[in-house]
């Protein structure tokens, strides 16, 4: 960060938002979602002309208040113009996890209106910063054909190389870390779970490699808790992750009110004025 900082500020989480100073803090990848992961995505698919819905699930029974209604489950899906592309925040809707981690966002695209199934899919945990998935929704709704491969891998570690990031001395063609080495993307075997077109995705034996896809984490201590984790199927196409993660290893600071109890200390911040 260029701009003057002042590490000693005080900043309490604790507080109320409403109450809290904002700051320019890096670097990115460490800076959480500031609590508006769900905001920023869905102010950028808004401005997109992305269609939302909202699913509600619950019981109600007759002559029930509306306040005692009791709700089961609840999804918010966002819908691009074509239907080639949706967005699900999936934290209320019983996620499963990543990472020991809550998925917060599944991303999903298919070939044609023709199939319900998608192509691929990509998951985004809470604390992903929401500058990252926003990029990567904005490559994704500039896509013509979402489902469509146009660049290797190559170009994903490229990105992150341009911001500093260092290729892994064992696997220079398939992960790097950051300086710190707390922030990492790399090419391998998919986690389970992870939903895509592969059919190897279904007939792997357990003795056989999967196929593979991006997966990314972050974590801020050795053997401790990842700050958050993504994923992307084996057939998201890598342009469209490599605009994740450019954007996730920019050295650009980000706007942020409520920084990650596990990385505050290793953030630089200069008061937003």
């Amino acid at each position: 960060m260029e701009a003057p900082l002042y590490p000693d500020f005080p900043l309490d989480s604790s507080t109320s938002r409403g109450g809290q100073p904002a700051f320019w803090v890096g670097p990115r990848h460490l800076a959480g979602d500031d609590g508006r992961l769900y905001d920023a995505v869905a102010d950028t698919l808004f401005g997109l002309g992305w269609t939302s819905l909202t699913i509600v699930r619950g019981r109600h029974e007759p002559d029930e208040a509306p306040e005692d209604r009791q709700v089961l489950r609840s999804t918010v899906l966002h819908i691009s113009p074509d239907a080639l592309r949706w967005a699900q925040w999936s934290l209320a809707d019983e996620p499963f996890h990543l990472g020991d981690l809550p998925i917060a966002w599944q991303i999903s695209a298919r070939t044609d209106t023709s199939s319900p199934l998608a192509s691929w899919s990509s998951y985004f945990t809470t604390d992903v910063p929401g500058e990252a998935v926003t990029d990567f929704l904005v490559a994704l709704d500039a896509r013509d054909r979402p489902a469509e491969p146009l660049a290797g891998p190559e170009l994903v570690l490229d990105a992150v190389a341009a911001h500093g990031w260092l290729r892994d001395i064992d696997q220079p063609q398939a992960a790097a870390t950051d300086p710190t080495f707390t922030s990492h993307i790399s090419l391998g075997e998919v986690p389970p779970l992870i939903q895509d077109a592969d059919p190897r995705a279904l007939t792997t034996e357990a003795d056989e490699a999967g196929p593979v896809g991006w997966q990314a984490w972050a974590e801020p201590t050795l053997a401790a808790p990842c700050l958050w984790a993504a994923s992307f199927g084996a057939s998201v196409p890598h342009d469209l992750v490599a605009a994740f993660a450019t954007s996730l290893s920019s050295t650009a600071p980000v706007l942020r009110r409520v920084l990650p109890e596990a990385t505050r200390e290793r953030l630089l911040r200069a008061p937003a004025i």
